[in-house]
């Protein structure tokens, strides 16, 4: 009796063990860990299949800034694709370095306006700048979720066949520019193979 009782004790405390080291795990890889080095399963595969409808009423020089599909990241042209919301305090601190991103690549930065508010993301854009050649918006998270996102801002770069080869967690830095960003894209453009994740 003592037995079978020590036996389902057993089971019933194997969860919850496994539960605690897995959170135990997590934890430590969130405190001490890079989050721009968390792998990504897209790497060197092609962009999930999404279209972005456009932001309403963003417009630059009076014409209408378009959204963008998985389609358009395919016609040749290495591309950089950013999600972003104003409600997202990181977004503003990387938002002057996409700029220089976009002054010092020569590739088009394509954004992705995550669960916010039309007139706060016109808002954001107004204030910070526009890098972007097409903002798009995913107000439910779908196509975050398609992408594998695990947070804002989050950056992809996607070669000019579509593939996915380059993937950062987290808001660039002047380092990650300069160290991971700007050589991907370089690489991207000189068509090398995808690049491994983040280290």
């Amino acid at each position: 009796m003592a037995a079978t009782r020590r036996h389902r004790a057993g089971w019933v405390l194997l969860p919850v063990a496994l539960f605690l080291g897995l959170a135990t795990l997590f934890g430590f890889a969130l405190v001490s860990g890079d989050p721009s080095k968390l792998p990504s399963a897209l790497i060197g595969k092609q962009a999930p299949k999404t279209t972005f409808a456009a932001l309403e009423g963003l417009t630059v020089g009076g014409r209408p800034v378009a959204g963008f599909s998985s389609d358009d990241l395919a016609k040749g042209k290495v591309t950089v694709v950013n999600f972003w919301a104003s409600w997202c305090v990181p977004c503003v601190q990387e938002h002057p370095l996409l700029i220089a991103l976009n002054e010092r690549s020569g590739v088009a930065i394509v954004g992705v306006n995550y669960k916010d508010q039309p007139d706060s993301a016109r808002r954001f854009i107004g204030r910070y700048g526009n890098p972007y050649a097409a903002v798009g918006v995913d107000p439910q998270g779908r196509g975050a979720i398609e992408w594998g996102v695990y947070g804002m801002p989050e950056t992809f770069v996607v070669d000019g066949k579509g593939r996915i080869v380059y993937k950062h967690v987290g808001p660039i830095t002047p380092q990650s520019l300069e160290q991971r960003l700007l050589p991907v894209i370089e690489r991207a453009k000189a068509g090398a193979s995808p690049a491994a994740p983040a280290s």
